[in-house]
């Protein structure tokens, strides 16, 4: 058993498996069209811009600024700390791939739009999954 927070954890299908489990890796993937290169979150199994059936899951640096974001004072289930950051990121490889997650590694009142963050995981090796949560990046 891990020591990872509760969570809801999502249903793992073959479908959506290589993004749970991209964690194990270090890494954060996403299914991108073969034929026109568009990004897609969430997946699915035509490309919305081409309707190619060609996708792929690949690595994306990681890397994404907060787009917006709410700080949770009032637990409505289950929380693993209050307060908790709920940010929608937005990730430098395409314009509108987005991915809601938690803030993390910082005080809920310094999060910012537009600030820098960085992807890490929460494991849940029982169920094989790693939930993506991003925190601030560390300026070089």
């Amino acid at each position: 058993m891990s020591d990872a927070p509760f969570r809801i954890l999502p249903l793992i299908t073959d479908r959506n498996r290589p993004f749970w489990t991209a964690g194990r890796d270090g890494v954060m993937r996403f299914q991108r069209c073969q034929s026109c290169g568009y990004w897609l979150h969430p997946h699915g199994v035509r490309c919305p811009k081409c309707l190619s059936k060609d996708l792929v899951y690949e690595a994306v640096s990681g890397k994404a600024t907060v787009y917006t974001f709410t700080i949770n004072e009032q637990g409505w289930m289950p929380v693993p700390e209050l307060p908790f950051v709920y940010a929608i990121v937005e990730f430098p490889e395409q314009a509108d791939l987005r991915y809601s997650t938690v803030i993390t590694g910082c005080d809920p009142h310094d999060v910012t739009i537009g600030m820098p963050v960085r992807v890490c995981f929460e494991a849940h090796e029982d169920d094989e999954v790693w939930i993506p949560l991003f925190t601030p990046e560390v300026a070089a």
